[in-house]
């Protein structure tokens, strides 16, 4: 399955329109020709975004721990393979170039050659490499990625035990114009490299030629320490690999904490003019669920096929998704991804962990266990002393938010140099998270289907607005601090839902981030058109707020749930176990979104307004 977190600039400028259709249609057209359902991710609008919008892309799949293979060169005379497509001029200068260029109006224009994508040679690709790996005639295998050929040699070589041996001249090419340079650094796409004994190369090439994969021998694992690259019978390259690979030059930037810091965290959004009365509030919601942010996202999503392969059992808009691996015991694993930006500008250190813990909490809310996670790491240019002092904090946030939860980082990766001229895009480390579930048919949703069920507040509400969605998108304020992060109290949170989950507990549950409580409880209800009504007295007096700070505040560490009446007790009882709050804040049922003594809404008028703001902006 794959996600893909998405960033685009202002909605309602023109070039956010010329660009977000190129990208969803490029991420639809490629993964539903491989077969893989997309269940998720994001798509935010923020101007910081506007020349450097971000298309990060999370994909996971199963296999046994004992058919792992890695990517290195050992073994002297073993072969080196490069099968897939041939190698054309397409991706010169892509990645590699852009990894560590800023775009500036007056400078330079560089303008890489993009990759030409074949998602069917890709499936072909894929189906062989698996055939290959069963048939054990692989002993290191090396995907080509950004800088091509210079950069796959290099790593399979410096993770093995001796030098290579490569012939450029053996490189099968689209262009036969190409430079021997250009040849190195292409990122053409579709393709693989693979070490093999010689005594299993025959049957290799077989295995790919049934598959009509080109492959072509082109190199030798050698004694020694050396990286050789000949070309029409010169050595043109000479290194030992590890200085290519993994010895690089490590940078020590000035890093510097932001002068603008102190002015943004002192702008309180405290100051900003409040609902004052019901009839206000509530058109605080109708606003809100309409803004670009948190308008249902159905014209991007609906591009996506998110049933192929029949394994899907959640997917876009719950909290997370959710595949099945197992059809005999029914496990399965969930995703999510999250990042708030805004927060991340007000604090990158605690803006992480917070990324950290909602993707953390919408894994749980979904009945998995977290159990692992990824990072897109996403920044403006590190000559910055100021975005450098961003990632360092951001980094550091990550580290000891991962510790706290006791979770692994398996991997990841840093895009730097997201800045036009001096204006970077806001810090915005993206974190997937990776849970399992034991049978998914005790997954939980994130909406409701049916009335008469009870809905709580699980956590504790506090009136953190900094970085919120109604100062943003109502006020076109960002200032402040971000919520707090309570780590402790997300690993309780954690045990509550995931226990509820498999115990049977939960007919819905959905994390509270942004929008807060009345955003939540709308999104449960727009779904299947079950509205609800709530109580806010008990909860108001639970946390000491009015019914402003408990509807929108954007406090951490909660989550809504809707329980049947008969399993109140247990919820209430499971909940007191791990010290979580849980407070009844209404129940679903009827036509309407309504909030005693303060407002009523048609759930219909929400949708209407929550499906229309996106194909209006795009379509018009």
């Amino acid at each position: 399955a794959v996600m893909d977190p998405l960033r685009f600039g202002a909605l309602d400028h023109p070039d956010t329109h010329r660009v977000l259709p190129g990208i969803v249609g490029g991420i639809g057209g490629y993964g539903n020709c491989l077969g893989l359902p997309n269940i998720g991710g994001e798509v935010v609008f923020d101007p910081c975004y506007q020349g450097n919008p971000l298309v990060n892309a999370l994909c996971v799949g199963k296999m046994r721990i004992e058919d792992i293979h890695t990517a290195h060169a050992s073994g002297a005379g073993n072969k080196v393979v490069l099968f897939g497509a041939r190698t054309g001029g397409d991706g010169i200068g892509g990645a590699s170039v852009l990894a560590s260029a800023t775009f500036d109006a007056d400078g330079p224009t560089k303008r890489p050659s993009v990759q030409v994508g074949d998602p069917f040679k890709e499936k072909i690709l894929i189906e062989c490499c698996l055939e290959l790996y069963a048939a054990g005639v692989v002993d290191g295998i090396q995907d080509l990625g950004a800088a091509g050929l210079s950069c796959a040699w290099s790593e399979l070589a410096s993770a093995g035990d001796g030098g290579m041996d490569v012939w450029l001249d053996d490189v099968p090419l689209r262009d036969p114009t190409l430079a021997p340079e250009e040849i190195l650094m292409s990122e053409s796409q579709e393709r693989m490299m693979a070490v093999v004994e010689p005594g299993r190369l025959e049957e290799f090439l077989a295995i790919t030629a049934k598959w009509d994969i080109e492959a072509t021998v082109c190199g030798e694992v050698v004694p020694g320490d050396r990286l050789r690259v000949y070309y029409r019978g010169e050595v043109i390259v000479d290194v030992p690999p590890r200085s290519v690979a993994h010895d690089g030059p490590v940078y020590h930037r000035p890093i510097v904490r932001p002068t603008y810091l102190d002015a943004l965290q002192a702008d309180s959004p405290d100051a900003l003019p409040r609902p004052a009365s019901g009839a206000e509030l509530g058109e605080v919601l109708r606003r809100l669920v309409a803004s670009p942010d948190l308008a249902d996202k159905s014209w991007v999503t609906d591009q996506y096929d998110r049933y192929v392969m029949g394994n899907t059992a959640l997917a876009q808009p719950d909290d997370a998704g959710v595949i099945r691996i197992d059809e005999t015991t029914g496990r399965g694993v969930a995703l999510a991804t999250d990042c708030n930006g805004r927060f991340c500008k007000l604090d990158p250190y605690a803006g992480a962990q917070l990324a950290l813990a909602e993707a953390h909490r919408n894994v749980a809310a979904a009945g998995a266990r977290p159990l692992a996670v990824t990072d897109c790491l996403n920044f403006g240019s590190p000559e910055d002393p100021g975005v450098m002092w961003q990632f360092e904090q951001a980094v550091r946030g990550l580290a000891q938010g991962c510790k706290a939860l006791g979770i692994p980082v398996t991997g990841g990766n840093v895009s730097f140099y997201n800045q036009t001229g001096d204006v970077a895009i806001h810090p915005t480390p993206v974190v997937g998270v990776l849970g399992v579930i034991e049978d998914v048919a005790r997954r939980t949703p994130s909406s409701w289907r049916e009335p008469g069920l009870t809905l709580l507040q699980l956590g504790t509400s506090r009136a953190e607005f900094g970085g919120s969605s109604w100062a943003w998108q109502l006020h076109g304020h960002l200032g402040g601090l971000p919520p707090q992060v309570d780590l402790a109290a997300e690993k309780a949170l954690m045990e509550v839902l995931v226990g509820g989950a498999q115990r049977g507990l939960f007919a819905a549950a959905h994390d509270l981030s942004d929008g807060g409580l009345a955003v939540a409880v709308a999104e449960g209800a727009m779904r299947y058109g079950v509205g609800a009504s709530l109580r806010l007295a008990e909860l108001c007096a639970a946390s000491g707020l009015g019914a402003f700070e408990v509807l929108y505040a954007e406090s951490a560490a909660r989550a809504l749930v809707a329980v049947r009446p008969e399993q109140l007790e247990a919820v209430r009882a499971l909940a007191a176990e791990h010290g979580v709050p849980a407070v009844v804040v209404g129940e679903t049922g009827g036509e309407n979104l309504a909030v005693a003594g303060e407002f009523e809404i048609p759930v219909a008028e929400l949708s209407a307004v929550h499906r229309a703001t996106i194909p209006a902006a795009l379509e018009a």
